[in-house]
């Protein structure tokens, strides 16, 4: 199974999440938020395609800690290429990034997941102060509390 990549962050954020952890950027966006930070990733016939078990092997020799944020885009819109690479990744510590509402996301992703962030990026109600979240409708939620 193939998975379209705008780009892997191997070095390492302290900004997607708790902790130090490595970011894949999926490609293809449906929402297209005004004001979005990675407009590159809109286009679902860009990016790099890639074998999800060669992509998981690349993940293992990256990102010693295991630990690895999902973002976009809007990584939801290839959902059984993430389904199956989630479930190759099951003893990682992950966090989903996703403009769709909790309720939105399919229960067989959310219990792949340690911390999900919901919500659509809202240029007017931008924050800078809250961590994990570009708009203060977006929520980070801990999903193993």
């Amino acid at each position: 199974m193939n998975i379209f990549v705008n780009s892997v962050n191997i070095r390492t954020s302290l900004v997607d999440g708790p902790g130090i952890r490595g970011v894949l950027f999926l490609q293809g966006c449906n929402f297209r938020c005004e004001g979005c930070h990675n407009t590159k990733t809109w286009d679902i016939n860009a990016g790099e395609e890639y074998d999800v078990l060669k992509l998981v092997s690349i993940l293992g020799k990256s990102i010693p800690n295991k630990k690895i944020t999902i973002s976009g885009g809007e990584p939801l819109l290839q959902k059984e290429a993430l389904l199956y690479l989630l479930k190759n990744i099951k003893d990682w510590d992950v966090c989903l990034y996703t403009g769709y509402s909790l309720n939105k996301v399919p229960k067989d992703i959310l219990c792949y997941l340690k911390y999900i962030k919901v919500g659509k990026f809202n240029k007017d109600l931008k924050t800078t102060t809250i961590p994990f979240i570009g708009s203060i409708n977006q929520y980070f939620i801990n999903l193993r509390n």
